[in-house]
């Protein structure tokens, strides 16, 4: 758990890691190449961890050195995969699109993750079927099988961002030029786009909605870097913001949050922004801004929902929240009445924040990783001391959160809880 005192004005310099979005599916486009790939810019976090012993059971070779991380995939095997980590792991269905680039079979159970509400693997094998895969089933398991990869023009049903990261991966090495129309174009999509091209695919629209990729015979090991962590950098925002911090964040391209800069300017949020930083200055009074509702990039980020309703607790008057995306993302506001906040659930999808809150220290939990990091925040900005269990989905997606907030003047501590 997470002991956190809160009330304690953040001033500093912070460098956000790199994107975990954005690791886990280029961590999985190195298997299309036999050659040898380097990663720079890294979080060490339990998902990416997870994903490299994943990699250890398909005959995969890596290592992970400081934030460096190489792959060497010659000899892939679709054979005694650890599926005890595939059913902790919704990014593990990345691994089919390369996989059956390789190898043209995969059989695997069905991937787990945070519970978020159901999320169907429909568009996946609706783009592997449209680029030649066979699914011969799909309930608790999901066993797809390519005898010869095709070129196809491809609607997508939904702008799935694992979905359109899977479709990219096989149409990068399918014969002929692929079209693919109404695909995710978030900032850790676009990143594996420029990962790709970098091993020689040939893709065309990049940060839009509609892609051209001429597939070649094979891709080449390289070395990259990845990009930094928008959601990260939005979250030390507010954390600078609800405790009239004095903040430098440093490491991503500030047009990756521009919906998130259009909310905080509604408030009345003082920040300045540079091309690759950050500066939040404090801010006497946040005002509520009109209702914050969730979408596709380039619209407000699903990820960042629960961080900025926190901030919302801390500004004068209401807002409603929409969340079109998970049936599940807003439980995480039960926690936050516990301590005070003033929240109205609507409906699955819905809620009503009023604000200005007193949040008080008391025992709350993390329930998936975004939750996992609004919880820090409301610590942050509570009075007293507040508890925060099951930290392990924070692990899963911020690498070493509460060393850098402490950097910063918070005071956290991690408590190791035995069973």
């Amino acid at each position: 758990m997470f002991i956190i005192e809160g009330q304690k004005k953040l001033q500093g310099t912070v460098r956000v890691s790199g994107s975990k979005n954005a690791v886990l599916p280029i961590l999985c486009a190195a298997l299309l190449t036999k050659e040898k790939v380097t990663l720079q810019n890294v979080p060490r976090i339990s998902d990416v961890e997870a994903l490299l012993k994943i990699f250890e059971s398909m005959g995969v070779h890596t290592t992970f050195i400081d934030r460096t991380i190489t792959v060497e995939a010659a000899e892939l095997r679709n054979t005694g995969i650890d599926e005890g980590l595939i059913n902790k792991m919704r990014a593990s269905i990345l691994l089919f699109g390369p996989v059956l680039a390789r190898l043209g079979e995969l059989d695997l159970s069905f991937p787990g993750g945070c519970v978020l509400g159901k999320r169907s693997a429909h568009s996946h094998t609706y783009a592997f079927e449209r680029l030649g895969a066979r699914v011969l089933h799909s309930n608790a398991r999901i066993h797809i099988k390519v005898d010869k990869l095709q070129s196809a023009n491809v609607l997508m049903p939904e702008m799935s961002v694992t979905a359109t990261e899977n479709a990219i991966m096989l149409a990068a090495v399918a014969p002929g030029t692929t079209e693919l129309k109404l695909v995710a174009a978030e900032p850790h999509v676009q990143d594996l786009c420029h990962f790709l091209v970098q091993m020689g695919a040939k893709i065309s629209g990049i940060g839009t909605h509609y892609l051209t990729i001429t597939g070649v015979p094979e891709l080449h090991g390289t070395e990259y870097t990845v990009t930094g962590d928008y959601l990260e950098a939005g979250t030390f925002t507010i954390a600078a913001l609800l405790t009239q911090g004095d903040v430098r964040i440093e490491g991503i391209p500030t047009w990756q949050l521009d919906s998130f800069w259009q909310k905080l300017d509604e408030m009345g949020a003082n920040y300045q922004l540079e091309p690759d930083a950050i500066i939040v200055k404090p801010t006497e009074k946040l005002i509520s801004p009109t209702p914050l509702r969730t979408a596709v990039f380039p619209s407000f980020a699903t990820d960042l929902q629960a961080p900025f309703s926190v901030l919302l607790t801390q500004a004068e008057g209401e807002t409603q929240i929409f969340e079109t995306l998970f049936e599940g993302r807003l439980n995480y506001l039960f926690e936050l009445e516990k301590m005070g906040a003033k929240i109205e659930m609507l409906n699955p999808h819905q809620a009503r924040i009023r604000g200005k809150s007193r949040l008080r220290g008391v025992p709350i939990a993390s329930i998936d990783i975004r939750a996992g990091a609004a919880m820090v925040l409301a610590g942050l900005v509570a009075e007293g001391t507040t508890e925060i269990s099951s930290i392990k989905y924070v692990d899963r997606g911020y690498e070493n959160l509460e060393g850098k907030l402490t950097a910063l003047g918070a005071k956290i501590t991690r408590v190791d809880i035995q069973p």
